[in-house]
């Protein structure tokens, strides 16, 4: 087997170099890291969302339209068990949302909501302001679905908010000078907030 010449990209360098044996086996080595990473980006594969603490994690949809980050609640006391913002990437809208715990089964139920009015507010009033109300469920990477994590627990590696782009559609938020993509179902995992 002959190997081929190693060209560099860069204007600087004078001249292709041969590779050497040595050389060729730390480009082995290098192509098959490179490969795995390569391979983990476009399989969706998040890099480090089992190091991150739910509360900390950032995702984003298929299109980069929207980004959903986690903020801790600090509180032991709070009846949600997670709380997030729901930025709209191509607008300046920020939604708020919470997951809270329900029981008989256990599920994870989020809302997401828009201008919604401070202090002592009526069922008719958070309607009104409601976007989106459903299950949350995390992927793991082994790609199995559950409840979502309080936010101590392990960031998944990928989110479900089941109907939320027809939801946001349907809602005061969609429209012209507003938000225009709707997104999909599943957000990807993009980071750890620090």
């Amino acid at each position: 087997m002959s190997l081929e010449p190693v060209r560099s990209f860069s204007n600087t360098t004078a001249a292709a170099q041969p590779a050497t044996r040595g050389s060729a086996s730390v480009m082995r080595k290098f192509g098959v890291t490179v490969s795995a990473s390569v391979m983990a980006l476009l399989c969706g594969q998040p890099l480090m969302a089992a190091e991150c603490r739910q509360g900390s994690a950032v995702y984003t949809d298929r299109d980069g339209t929207y980004e959903l980050r986690f903020t801790p609640l600090n509180s032991e006391a709070a009846a949600a068990s997670n709380q997030f913002k729901v930025k709209v990437l191509t607008t300046s809208m920020v939604l708020d949302g919470y997951v809270m715990p329900s029981g008989d089964p256990d599920r994870s139920i989020g809302i997401v909501m828009f201008n919604c009015p401070g202090g002592d507010v009526t069922g008719d009033d958070l309607n009104a302001c409601t976007i989106w109300q459903g299950m949350v469920y995390g992927i793991d990477a082994k790609g199995e679905m559950n409840n979502l994590e309080p936010e101590a627990g392990a960031a998944a590696d990928k989110i479900v908010l089941p109907g939320i782009g027809p939801a946001i559609r349907a809602s005061s938020i969609w429209g012209e000078g507003k938000a225009s993509v709707a997104p999909w179902d599943v957000l990807n995992f993009k980071e750890c907030a620090s």
